[in-house]
């Protein structure tokens, strides 16, 4: 891989844009980047790595966007690098992330990171991608490197390998596998140990279930459980075994007590049934005695009975007579008083209703006869009658319709001849509003003009007053970024011509100059009267700097953003006045009021005028409708009368001397009912004498045919169904009773317990308590010995289960405990003590090693040697697996192995530089093969000697063998006579800047 060109726009410390012309520089094979400490040295290979991979190495990349802050708000950064991999030249270019100003109003808007990657297709450059993920697909397959590997390899950070090269063996190891990606076998040890911990924890929970187990049987059989888990079996059988056996013997003593419990409760139960039986006999005598006592009143209740039913047959008769006679009283009662009306009847004679032996109910027949003819021939006229107040009630309408209908035609009449001068008015006044709310359009118009000129014109006020804040912030910002660049300055030149007395502050006797490497210092700079500048306060000065010249550049452009806006606000507001503007805004708004109020007047008079020409239509047609009802309704009134006049003389014949017709039919219906009500009273009366004396006969045989000589023998004799049911039960109940004394005296079980002899209760109750509690106890005994048999089964069960569980578990601890430890560097079948991760990369040291020493020796002279080993390297604690990847150096002037703490700082510095080559060389290889054309040294070079510096270059002069390149970066002024090809940065307030030399 070599570089091209690299071109930096607004870029880290680069304000403007630069550009690296690589092939110029490395024409010769070495070159040089120099320039004073904050230039911007490291910065240019950042710029290589951020074109290549979007990201800068280091903690730098995580601060904040490389974009430079000395660069103008509005550039965009951008790096562009062009580069031959593999016979292929590629152009990437990058924008950062970075917070651009807004195109309208203040403040900024974040823009996302953007790339561009073209190959050069022998006469133009064709795209490749434009997304950032497809351009680092793109460039880790075609340099084969990561981010990590190509700062390793390209770019040679001598401070890292100097760490690496004194560093304990785990921090060695993660370096190595950040550049060779061996983490797999980290996480292969990582896996054995978390799966054995995982199958440890397996197996202590089976263990732990196994003693809670063998903690039951222990409990249950009152056995101590061995602690010899190989024991817990035989133990556990034994415990069953045993007792088992001790619950069988059991079960017999257990059937004896339970057999003479139960003969002792049939012997107590026999004696109980005999005592009772004889009890029953001798109640069943004494019972049969009392019944045999009422034997008299049992037949008294059979004769009560027989004359109950005697009396049922003559009771009806004597009833039937007795209502009939009732019924009699009745009817006299009911013609008395019908007669008694009868008599103010005009035309019914008085003397004929005195003997009522003679036909009085045929008279009073013939009386309701006649009313009913007379009601009849009065029925016709009803309809008359109803026709005469019908023509009555429509007569007297008729006269309020007509006077009406006269009223309101006299009212058509006056409207009819007040509406045409009212039509003719309003349509004078339509015309007028027509032609005003024609002018609504053009002032609104006006308005909306007149609006936007006043609102210009107070912006345009309220501007010039934020413009003079404007300025006078501007003012105040500059004068406070010029102080405090002034200050910035004054501290880093004052630092700057005391960084020899900076640096002599911190010397000591016996320890090396980090200048010039000497152990003597026999005049150490002085600092003046004002004393030392620290790095802190030039820090912070710079900050304080950058911080106010970033307020200056916001208030300039604050300040011209709102110039822009007063000046527009001046144009809107035509040259007119807050004031002026607001009368105008006035008058547009009267206008645009009266030509509104035009526009709502046009639609009510339109309204109004079809309404007053509807009205007019209307009165013209309702005056000729009334007029005609008029003449309609006088003629129906004329013929109704002359019909009301002759109902009136028929009926006034039709009524004779009552009030009306309705009062005469009512006067004769009424005399018809009392009449009809006599007559039947009449013949009712004798129908019930007649009935009388049939039931009167009727109640005189039943009496003698029944046996009784008068009637209260039968009302005495006479019983309810109630009384009957009484008895009847009475009598159930003596024949129940004395049937079952009977029975029971005749009983052979009772009359056999008589002769028997008599049980002694007391004796037998107290044997079948003795032998219930004896029965009880044995039952217990065996049920606890049978449950204890039981359970102890059960666990055994278990428990053999649980042990066959927990084999398989610790047959896969061992392995896995096994492997893990072997793979940790723990276990004593590994004999060096050293881990997988680090037995890997062991490999990858060697070789590095290897490849190392071929410069190293050149470099020291043949004087010092790398040597891997597996012993721990200072610092590696005391932890068993803590080797596996140590360093020695071995010196061929005294034989001896040391440790690489122990090198001088130009010995690190040409070792470090040795091992960086090495790593490089197997890295590249491990990565693919691709070849690095063009490398970079970074720093370390002012620990070297002459002798020793030129032999490094020397070194670093033969990596050009076969074009390649070799960039050094550094600030020692001898590298400027040694290396005649440089690329210098120079420092600036305003930013730094690039020069090409050679």
């Amino acid at each position: 891989m070599r570089l091209h060109t690299l071109t930096m726009t607004a870029f880290g410390p680069f304000a403007g844009t630069e550009t690296v012309d690589f092939d110029r520089l490395g024409g010769g094979g070495l070159f040089l980047i120099h320039g004073p400490t904050g230039a911007g040295k490291t910065s240019v290979l950042d710029a290589v790595c951020f074109a290549l991979y979007g990201d800068v190495p280091g903690a730098r990349g995580k601060d904040r966007s490389p974009r430079s802050d000395h660069a103008a708000p509005g550039v965009r950064p951008e790096v562009a690098l062009e580069f031959t991999v593999r016979g292929r030249r590629v152009r990437i270019e990058r924008n950062p992330r970075w917070e651009r100003p807004k195109k309208r109003g203040s403040g900024t808007v974040a823009e996302n990171q953007k790339v561009r990657v073209l190959d050069w297709r022998g006469d133009r450059w064709e795209g490749v991608t434009t997304r950032p993920d497809e351009a680092g697909q793109f460039v880790g397959d075609l340099v084969g490197l990561t981010i990590t590997q190509f700062c390793q390899i390209v770019m040679l950070p001598q401070g890292d390998f100097a760490r690496f090269l004194r560093a304990k063996s785990d921090d060695r190891r993660k370096s190595l596998e950040r550049i060779f990606n061996t983490r797999v076998f980290r996480d292969v040890e990582e896996w054995f140990g978390g799966h054995a911990r995982k199958l440890e924890r397996e197996v202590r929970a089976a263990d732990e279930r196994v003693r809670a187990v063998s903690g039951r049987i222990a409990e249950v059989g009152g056995s101590a459980a061995p602690q010899d888990p190989e024991e817990l079996t035989a133990w556990a059988a034994e415990l069953a075994s045993v007792q088992a056996a001790t619950a069988r013997d059991a079960e017999a003593v257990t059937a004896g007590f339970t057999r003479a419990r139960d003969e002792a409760r049939e012997a107590l139960a026999a004696g109980r049934e005999l005592l009772s039986r004889r009890e029953r006999l001798a109640s069943a005598r004494e019972r049969r005695a009392e019944l045999a006592e009422r034997r008299e009143w049992r037949t008294g209740i059979d004769t009560r009975l027989a004359a109950a039913e005697r009396a049922d047959a003559v009771l009806p008769s004597l009833r039937a007579r007795d209502h009939r006679r009732t019924e009699l009283d009745k009817a006299e009662l009911a013609v008395t008083d019908r007669l008694a009306l009868v008599n103010g009847i005009t035309d019914v004679d008085a003397a004929e209703l005195a003997d009522l032996s003679t036909g009085l109910p045929s008279t009073l027949r013939a009386a309701e006869r006649s009313r009913h003819d007379e009601l009849a021939r009065l029925d016709h006229l009803r309809g008359d009658a109803e026709r005469r107040r019908s023509l009555h009630r429509d007569l007297a309408g008729l006269d309020r319709r007509i006077a009406a209908v006269r009223t309101e035609a006299a009212r058509a009449r006056e409207r009819v001849t007040a509406l045409p001068a009212r039509v003719g008015t309003i349509t004078e006044e339509l015309r007028r509003a027509q032609e005003q709310s024609g002018l609504t359009d053009p002032a609104k118009a006006a308005l909306d003009l007149a609006e936007r000129r006043r609102t210009a014109a107070e912006e345009h006020r309220r501007l010039g007053g934020e413009v003079e804040r404007a300025e006078e912030e501007r003012r105040r910002v500059v004068d406070t970024a010029q102080t405090a660049r002034d200050r910035s300055q004054d501290l880093r030149e004052r630092r700057i011509a005391h960084m020899a007395a900076e640096l002599a502050a911190d010397l000591a006797d016996g320890t090396p100059c980090t200048v010039c490497g000497s152990t003597e210092h026999p005049s150490p700079a002085e600092p003046s009267a004002r004393g030392l500048v620290s790095a802190e306060e030039e820090r912070a000065a710079q900050q304080a700097a950058d911080t106010a010249a970033a307020q200056r550049t916001e208030a300039e452009n604050t300040l011209v953003a709102l110039r822009e806006r007063h000046t527009a606000s001046a144009e809107r507001a035509e040259g007119r006045t807050v004031e002026a503007a607001a009368e105008e805004v006035a008058a547009r708004k009267r206008e645009l009021a009266d030509a509104r109020a035009a526009a709502r007047e046009l639609h009510r008079l339109e309204e109004e005028l079809a309404q007053a020409t509807a009205d007019l239509e209307r009165a013209r047609q309702r005056e000729g409708e009334l007029v005609r009802e008029e003449s309609e309704l006088a003629a129906r009134r004329e013929e109704g009368a002359r019909e009301h006049e002759r109902l009136t003389a028929l009926l006034d014949r039709a009524r004779g001397e009552d009030a009306g017709l309705a009062e005469r039919i009512a006067r004769l219906r009424g005399e018809a009912e009392v009449l009809r009500d006599a007559a039947d009273a009449v013949e009712l009366r004798s129908r019930a004498a007649e009935e009388l004396s049939a039931a009167v006969t009727e109640a005189g045989r039943s009496l003698t045919e029944a046996g009784f000589e008068d009637e209260a023998q039968v009302v005495n004799a006479a019983l309810d169904e109630r009384g009957r049911a009484g008895l009847r039960s009475r009598a159930r109940d003596f024949d129940d009773q004395w049937a079952a004394v009977e029975a029971r005296l005749k009983d052979p079980e009772l009359t056999a317990a008589e002769l028997a002899k008599a049980p002694d209760l007391a004796a037998l109750e107290a044997g079948a308590q003795a032998s219930d509690r004896a029965a009880d106890q044995a039952v217990a005994w065996q049920g606890m010995l049978s449950d204890r048999a039981r359970r102890l089964a059960t666990l055994r069960v278990e428990l053999d289960g649980q042990l066959s569980g927990s084999e398989p578990v610790l047959r896969r601890y061992a392995v896995a405990q096994g492997l893990s430890t072997l793979a940790a560097g723990t276990s004593p079948d590994n004999t060096d003590s050293v881990r997988l991760s680090a037995y890997v990369l062991a490999a990858r040291l060697e070789q590095v090693v290897e490849a190392a020493n071929h410069r190293l020796l050149t470099m020291s002279d043949g004087r010092y040697e790398l040597r891997y080993t597996v012993d721990k390297a200072a610092g590696d604690g005391r932890a068993r697996s803590a080797g596996g990847l140590g360093m020695r150096v071995v010196d061929a002037w005294t034989g001896v192995e040391r440790d690489p703490a122990t090198l001088s700082g130009g010995e690190t510095f040409f070792s470090s530089l040795a091992l960086a080559l090495g790593l490089g060389d197997v890295a590249t290889a491990e990565a693919g093969g691709t070849e690095i054309d063009t490398l970079f040294v970074d720093e370390g070079f002012g620990t070297l000697d002459e002798d020793t510096l030129e032999e490094v270059l020397d070194v670093l002069d033969r990596l050009r063998d076969g074009g390649r390149a070799v960039g050094v970066v550094s600030h020692v002024a001898d590298l400027r006579q040694r290396v005649t090809t440089r690329l210098r940065v120079v420092k600036a307030a305003g930013g730094s800047r690039l020069e090409h030399h050679g």
